[in-house]
């Protein structure tokens, strides 16, 4: 898959191309939808199949005090979109100076003359240019005009409307096997492994605690059951705490996972830090608790690990399935 940031990278001679766009924030499943019938009709009409994104998300622009957090970074949602079959993904860095755009501006430039589009697969919903002045109507008036087909696409979802929204409530609540349900497979984080206080490994439970930084929407405080993917592609069990731990003060909230049933010889040759690791949410377990002290911490630790064991072993079976 090609990859442009920026029109300025689109060669000359690119398409003919059939287009989408959207902030595809998640890549849920209402996106892969989308995604593969715009490939679809790509495929059947011997031209490529391009989707534009933004970065950063045009709210974090226009209202960065209320834009809600982002479900995954930019890399990981080129990456996510990329598995769909997509022959190219555009970039379109968002800025104020970007949102002046009339409408007939923004189609013109980056539909007609970047990607000389054949056609633009758009939901019914769909807002473009400035002030979001355009929507499908305007859409179809400038496909007639430049000599493009415009495919309006369906919502997906039964009960309910996929949505971005959708995964980032599940997340808020803890209910990361919604979240799931709606992406499409697990929520993850993905981050560098950086030294904390050493509390877990005092207490015998070693965790690999995650940079400030790391990408991925943070789920509500808790123990959770999930995975812990590293640099090399290891997937370990492992028991997630997302949280500051109130058993002791003074701890700011932070995301930490601890690896349970290593292999005996990989126990001394451990060393996760510094790596870029991916931690997978499977199951919450709990909600986070002030314990009376580190004894009765580590007696619910140990009824932690237990119960993700449980929790894994079983969807580690359903992987082997699918």
């Amino acid at each position: 898959m090609q990859y442009f940031n920026g029109i300025s990278e689109v060669p000359a001679d690119f398409g003919p191309s059939v287009v989408t766009l959207g902030n595809f924030d998640g890549v849920h499943r209402g996106h892969q939808e989308v995604l593969r019938k715009l490939v679809g009709l790509a495929r059947s009409q011997g031209a490529k199949a391009v989707a534009i994104t933004f970065d950063p998300h045009p709210a974090q622009v226009h209202r960065p005090e209320s834009a809600p957090g982002q479900i995954m970074s930019l890399a990981d949602r080129v990456d996510t979109m990329s598995q769909t079959g997509l022959d190219a993904v555009l970039v379109l860095h968002y800025t104020l100076e970007f949102a002046q755009q009339s409408p007939e501006e923004f189609v013109r430039a980056t539909f007609v003359e970047a990607l000389h589009a054949a056609a633009v697969v758009i939901g019914h919903d769909v807002r473009f240019g400035k002030a979001n002045a355009g929507d499908l109507g305007t859409m179809q008036e400038l496909g007639g005009r430049f000599g493009f087909q415009v495919q309006v696409i369906g919502e997906f979802g039964t009960d309910r409307r996929c949505s971005s929204t959708w995964v980032r409530e599940a997340l808020d609540r803890g209910d990361v096997r919604t979240a799931a349900e709606v992406l499409g497979r697990a929520h993850h984080m993905r981050g560098t492994v950086v030294h904390g206080a050493a509390r877990g490994r005092e207490l015998g439970f070693p965790t690999a605690n995650l940079a400030p930084e790391a990408s991925g929407y943070i789920p509500a405080d808790g123990i959770y059951a999930g995975w812990l993917v590293d640099a090399v592609g290891n997937r370990w069990p492992a028991a997630i705490s997302v949280g500051s731990n109130p058993t002791f003060e003074g701890v700011s909230r932070q995301v930490e996972a601890h690896v349970i049933d290593r292999p005996e010889e990989a126990v001394e040759d451990f060393d996760l830090y510094g790596q870029s690791v991916t931690v997978e949410f499977i199951e919450r377990l709990r909600g986070m608790v002030a314990y009376t002290g580190p004894e009765a911490l580590i007696e619910q630790m140990c009824k932690d690990v237990v119960q993700a064991r449980t929790v894994l072993s079983a969807d580690a079976a359903v992987r082997e399935i699918a």
